[in-house]
């Protein structure tokens, strides 16, 4: 909930919250299963960190993101985790879509995506997505989402049983 709080008032998650929450899981998972499942903790924050870093790299999530999904895998198991990232890029979609819609700018965004894999397809080359729209700050500002909310959703979901 910090988090998410600090991701729609600051636009950024700051680091020691992210530690706070990694040092509480890594507790908790320690104090329930012991010392032996530090492997499957370790191996969980990995996954969120490989899966993820190519995303950031392009753009297309914040860091906060990647390390909120990081201390989120202090928590739980990789099966856990992965239902998470998944479910909370569903509702992240979700939230997009009706952004989009609300601001009547679905199509010029369909648009911006499908040139923007154009480009990358034809170049074989990744580029920062949304880098063309950085001149316009306010247009970059208003064409994200808080993605903090969607995983704070997820992780809700998962925590009561849903998945």
């Amino acid at each position: 909930m910090v988090a998410v709080f600090m991701d729609f008032k600051y636009d950024r998650i700051y680091n020691g919250w992210i530690m706070l929450g990694i040092l509480l899981g890594l507790s908790l998972r320690i104090r329930i299963n012991g010392w032996h499942d530090m492997g499957s903790v370790i191996a969980a924050m990995l996954l969120a960190f490989c899966i993820l870093y190519p995303i950031y790299k392009i753009g297309a999530l914040g860091a906060g993101d990647v390390k909120l999904f990081i201390m989120v895998g202090s928590f739980l198991s990789v099966n856990r985790l992965l239902y998470v990232m998944v479910v909370s890029f569903i509702i992240g979609a979700i939230f997009s879509l009706v952004k989009m819609i609300s601001e009547a700018n679905f199509m010029e965004r369909m648009k911006y995506l499908s040139s923007y894999l154009a480009d990358v397809l034809c170049s074989g080359q990744w580029k920062l997505y949304g880098e063309n729209l950085k001149d316009d700050f306010k247009k970059y500002k208003s064409n994200k989402i808080h993605f903090a909310l969607p995983i704070c959703f997820s992780v809700m979901l998962g925590s009561g049983g849903m998945f």
